[in-house]
């Protein structure tokens, strides 16, 4: 299974891929969408385009993104989930199936604790994916995103298979 974190930002969209077979993880590929300056469409735009060829490039089973939450600035947060709708519109697009998790799930399913920082999930990216370079902090919760989604994947799994078996 190959799997698309996506880490929604309108000035750094940050990307993560992994694949994943059984209880190996592997890093395919990491990056940062970047916009600048400009009108709001014209950046969303951007976001588009730019995930669009991470999408067709990497072929993804499957995605997910970070849930948002309202902040104290309300237009920021405003544009923040304008960021996320364009990171669930592409992979949408393309016919894969999207996830959604929460910060502190992300982070618990990653760290083990549900208020890590930015270098405790960049830490024990490194730690789950040997030898992956990082294209930032931005592209780090990619990847931390994406492993939680595979984490997710492999516990329904093995639950969907227990209950066939308790079925039959």
């Amino acid at each position: 299974m190959r799997v698309l974190g996506i880490d929604p930002g309108l000035r750094a969209l940050g990307w993560g891929v992994i694949d994943v077979d059984g209880p190996r993880l592997r890093h395919v590929a990491n990056g940062i969408c970047k916009t600048v300056g400009g009108e709001l469409a014209d950046r969303l735009l951007s976001l588009h385009r730019q995930l669009t060829i991470i999408v067709e490039q990497h072929a993804p089973d499957t995605a997910a993104v970070e849930q948002t939450f309202v902040n104290k600035d309300g237009a920021a947060t405003l544009k923040l989930g304008q960021a996320r709708g364009i990171a669930m519109l592409v992979p949408a697009q393309a016919g894969i199936p999207i996830g959604e998790y929460a910060p502190n799930a992300i982070k618990k399913a990653v760290v083990g604790v549900g208020h890590a920082d930015k270098t405790q999930i960049a830490h024990m990216v490194r730690m789950q994916l040997p030898g992956v370079v990082l294209a930032g902090p931005d592209a780090a919760d990619a990847l931390a995103i994406a492993l939680c989604h595979a984490h997710h994947a492999q516990s329904a799994g093995r639950l969907a298979a227990a209950l066939g078996r308790a079925g039959a």
